[in-house]
């Protein structure tokens, strides 16, 4: 079986950028463009060619790159239709399939963030690229989305299988660490998951990626049908979408 090699940094302030190469047939994509010169160095640095982009989203701090490295390397870029990407070649929508080499991309609608943001499934490889929807410990602001489409958004990504790596945009994982102790303190997963974060990125390390499972056992915005967090909000009889809606309210606040 094709095994995906997968190459992250750090770029921009504390975004990240991610390159992901089929060893079989030669190919790299770049999951979004942050930083052009921080995207050329690591194909440099693995010798690697750029083939196309894969965006998730049209905020700047995602397609920065994008018209630049389509000149230098003519790679192809793809991203959601009902956006305005930068350079885009294709776009897509829910349910799209399409082949990156060995591996079949699955791409999933996940609005919130933003109107038309899309999430990049690789069921071969185990690996999902959220962009900014799903972070470690958190989920995106909600700039053009509601609370339903964030929290729908959300459910779509937890039924993925449980061992999904999942690589996001952002080193935002402490930040949402403190966040995440001040309604689910009493969780010990997330006090244990809380002190190897705050080792790593005392080591000046990144936190990700993570898990689905481990999210689904430590996120706060995946487990609003948690008692402990229901009863730290004061929240014990609402929906779950209610309580997704105080916890994005309360972390914009935080």
């Amino acid at each position: 079986m094709a095994r995906l090699e997968i190459e992250q940094f750090f770029c921009r302030d504390d975004n990240f950028g991610v390159l992901i190469h089929d060893p079989e047939t030669g190919l790299t994509a770049s999951i979004d463009a942050p930083e052009e010169m921080a995207i050329r160095n690591a194909l440099k640095r693995r010798g690697w060619k750029l083939d196309f982009i894969f965006t998730t989203h049209h905020h700047f701090d995602h397609v920065a790159g994008n018209e630049a490295l389509k000149r230098a390397f003519s790679a192809q870029i793809t991203g959601p239709a009902s956006e305005k990407i930068p350079g885009a070649d294709i776009g897509v929508k829910d349910g799209d399939r399409f082949q990156f080499g060995s591996f079949e991309l699955q791409v999933i609608a996940t609005p919130g963030h933003t109107a038309g943001e899309v999430s990049y499934y690789l069921p071969q490889a185990r690996v999902v690229f959220t962009g900014d929807t799903l972070f470690a410990l958190g989920c995106g602001r909600l700039f053009e989305g509601t609370p339903a489409d964030m929290h729908e958004s959300l459910q779509k990504l937890a039924l993925l299988p449980v061992d999904t790596k999942i690589y996001c945009g952002h080193e935002y994982t402490l930040s949402n660490l403190r966040f995440a102790l001040a309604v689910d303190g009493g969780n010990p997963a997330l006090r244990e998951r809380g002190r190897e974060i705050e080792r790593l990125r005392a080591e000046g390390l990144p936190t990700l990626p993570t898990s689905l499972g481990l999210e689904m056992a430590t996120n706060p915005f995946l487990r609003a049908h948690n008692t402990a967090i229901r009863k730290n909000l004061g929240l014990e009889h609402a929906s779950e979408l209610e309580v997704f809606a105080e916890l994005r309210k309360r972390k914009d606040h935080f």
